[in-house]
């Protein structure tokens, strides 16, 4: 029988550890990554661990403390970002051309077809990552995803690396793993798993298959088969995909006109589209939300919910939709600070129901346009192609102030040596 080997391959504070790599000054200090305007914290070293500075937390409250005791803080550099994630990526590629990338930060490989031992392997695997971009990465391996997700978590808590698939008492390991930390298992789950006394991955490794479908749904019970070491899921295949897809963000300055106001709406709106293709999926509601800064002197905020005439998954039409439901409650004497929007009622686009009298989501050209624009981006970066409603200034994007240079990207700002 075949023996099946997969690998999750994550980026140890990816963010953190790419301005450590161009700016080796850095190593071994307190780096922090600042998102949303360069307000609050969304990625640490670990030596900003150590300080016990928190994921969320607004700078402004830890700066002074923090900087005493010698911690940097830079702005998101998505640019750096996005070209090392491309650079692991391709160095993951040399093992095996079944690669997923998971996110910027994380990828799944099978090892099915490797003849080798894998604790070497996967040694071989975080040396080269190492040696050809300077960043650690940690590798869990299993024979299905979901334990190949669980080994990378315990493999961050020790050496670097953990293997399931050759493990002697895997039982054992599952049993000191809380049902929270298992890959698909949400907080509606947990609660019902509670409520029925199963605490860890190794008692709802062993339920029922007919109750786990049965209160969980065909994916939970893929779930428990996969912590059994029985494949359900092949690369590409998520365990449940998002029941709301939410963007938003605050902008850089604000924003009075209608016109402009729309250009952020409709990147995030562009951005939750692609999120929804990734998973295959269509929404079928929509709401928009606007809001100026709250401590302003008249605030003001509103939000509003459509259904939308028929699902889709296409940007132009999420784009034009949220830009008709912006129009209701936008009010012109208003600066605003913040917009975003939230798609739901998302099913999976095989299990699409269609109108009896339009079938736009299917159109052959709209479908294949946005195919061709999907490919694009991936080979040339998300902002290759965009929509004009897009905007081409773009002021109102969120302050950089502490930027690094984007060292791999851009020839103006090549890392120099002296």
């Amino acid at each position: 029988m075949k023996r099946h080997s997969f690998a999750l391959v994550d980026c140890n504070n990816f963010y953190a550890n790419c301005e450590q790599v161009f700016q080796p000054q850095l190593q071994k200090r307190p780096v922090v990554v600042l998102g949303n305007n360069d307000g609050i914290v969304v990625a640490r070293s670990q030596e900003a661990k150590a300080l016990d500075v928190g994921m969320g937390q607004p700078y402004f409250k830890i700066r002074r403390a923090y900087e005493r005791q010698g911690g940097l803080a830079f702005s998101s550099n998505y640019a750096l970002y996005g070209d090392m994630s491309g650079r692991v990526m391709e160095t993951l590629r040399q093992f095996t051309d079944q690669v997923e990338v998971y996110s910027i930060d994380e990828a799944f490989l099978s090892l099915s077809d490797r003849p080798r031992a894998l604790a070497p392997l996967a040694v071989e695997i975080r040396r080269l990552v190492k040696k050809w971009t300077g960043l650690p990465v940690s590798i869990g391996i299993g024979p299905t995803k979901t334990l190949a997700k669980l080994a990378n978590k315990i493999a961050k808590a020790n050496d670097g690396q953990y293997n399931l698939v050759d493990h002697p008492d895997r039982d054992r390991v599952l049993a000191r793993v809380p049902v929270a930390d298992i890959w698909g298992i949400g907080d509606q789950y947990r609660k019902l798993l509670q409520t029925y006394s199963i605490k860890n991955a190794a008692q709802l490794a062993r339920i029922d298959d007919k109750w786990a479908r049965r209160q969980m749904t065909v994916m939970g019970q893929r779930t428990v088969l996969e912590l059994r070491g029985i494949p359900c899921f092949a690369l590409g295949e998520e365990p449940a995909p998002k029941k709301a897809i939410h963007r938003a963000r605050q902008f850089g300055r604000r924003i009075v006109d209608f016109d402009e106001l729309c250009e952020p709406l409709a990147e995030y709106a562009a951005s939750a589209a692609r999120e929804l293709r990734r998973q295959r999926s269509v929404c079928a509601a929509m709401s928009v939300h606007i809001a100026t800064g709250m401590h302003d002197d008249q605030p003001y905020h509103n939000s509003i919910a459509r259904c939308l005439p028929w699902p889709t998954a296409l940007t132009g039409e999420l784009i034009g939709w949220a830009c008709e439901a912006l129009a209701q409650i936008y009010r012109p004497a208003y600066a605003y600070r913040r917009c975003g929007v939230l798609l739901s009622e998302i099913a999976l686009d095989d299990t699409l129901q269609t109108s009896l009298f339009t079938n736009e989501y299917y159109d052959a050209d709209k479908r294949a346009l946005m195919d061709a624009i999907d490919r694009i981006e991936a080979a040339h970066g998300r902002h290759a192609l965009r929509h004009a409603r897009e905007g081409l200034n773009r002021g109102w994007r969120m302050r950089q102030t502490r930027r690094s240079p984007r060292y791999t990207t851009r020839w103006d700002e090549l890392p120099v040596a002296q």
